[in-house]
């Protein structure tokens, strides 16, 4: 299976939604003021967002719909090229690419997004791409987080660094740069704890383990990337606030597409803070993580094509 094909059985609930939530909405070939109203409310009901939804309505508005074509489809190819307007430049396929020195990725996420699933599966692509790469499991609070990191480690052929549960942090991460920088290895991928509920705890985790890097390298971390459970809606708002308060936020990754009929949530993070997007996890095997791209977004959450 592609991974269009992918992208469109992921987002199946999200594009029947809209869909059928359009169709209601949209009963007359004139497309009104009374009906733009409701497209609007329907699409920030969608979790699209109040700001992107505005624009939406604006354009259909603007645009003069051949009452001989089907408007419903008409709408859907806006929102299709609305999409791809706001996303295009937010690709970031370049992550991927075999990197010539250590490259440090730190891995931000509240427990329970999937977090460390999806460096398992980022490990294996950077595998893919000829990277050699190392895990420091440096969310050392869940013990469940080491033993899973693990487990992906000897899955994808990746090495790791971990420490007994309760250990600092940070002198995980430091002895990962000293294994990577002794071995050649080009990507280290950092687990990080995600305790948003003690966040000074966590500001003092995550700058001490910063701190603990630069010592190696001046410049890293290279990437600060974010993981975020689209079934979590506009809560996901506060996490991308909240982390970037404590580190930069480099990138986001979006998981659990598969199952939820909202995947406006994108949409509406796109327009607000046009943060990269690095892939969309889209199950739990090992190559359902897919390198985000804006057409096949666009492509299969309208499901115009």
């Amino acid at each position: 299976m592609g991974i269009f094909e992918k992208f469109k059985i992921g987002f199946k609930r999200s594009a029947s939604n809209i869909a059928s939530g359009l169709k209601e909405i949209i009963v007359k070939k004139e497309i009104d003021d009374t009906t733009l109203d409701k497209i609007e409310e329907f699409l920030i009901g969608s979790d699209v967002g109040i700001d992107a939804a505005s624009e939406i309505k604006s354009i259909i508005a603007q645009k003069k719909i051949d009452p001989k074509n089907d408007p419903v489809k008409e709408v859907f190819e806006i929102l299709n090229n609305y999409i791809l307007e706001l996303m295009k430049p937010l690709e970031k396929k370049d992550f991927f690419l075999k990197k010539e020195k250590t490259n440090i990725i730190l891995v931000s996420g509240v427990n329970g997004v999937g977090k460390t699933t999806t460096i398992g599966k980022l490990g294996k692509i950077f595998i893919q791409n000829n990277n050699k790469v190392l895990f420091s499991a440096c969310d050392t609070f869940r013990a469940a987080a080491i033993d899973q990191l693990e487990e992906w480690a000897n899955r994808v052929d990746a090495k790791i660094v971990k420490s007994d549960p309760g250990s600092d942090p940070a002198s995980v991460a430091f002895k990962a740069m000293e294994i990577a920088q002794s071995q050649n290895i080009n990507q280290v991928i950092v687990d990080t704890a995600g305790r948003l509920q003690n966040k000074k705890n966590l500001m003092d985790e995550l700058k001490k383990i910063g701190n603990v890097i630069k010592k190696s390298d001046e410049t890293a971390p290279h990437e600060v990337i974010l993981v975020l459970d689209a079934t979590s809606g506009q809560n996901i708002i506060n996490q991308l606030e909240e982390f970037n308060k404590l580190l930069p936020i480099t990138g986001i990754i979006m998981t659990k597409l598969d199952g939820t009929a909202k995947g406006g949530i994108l949409i509406a993070i796109s327009k607000k803070y046009k943060v990269p997007i690095v892939g969309l996890g889209l199950g739990e095997k090992e190559d359902d993580l897919q390198i985000f791209e804006a057409e096949k977004f666009a492509s299969a959450f309208t499901q115009v094509n």
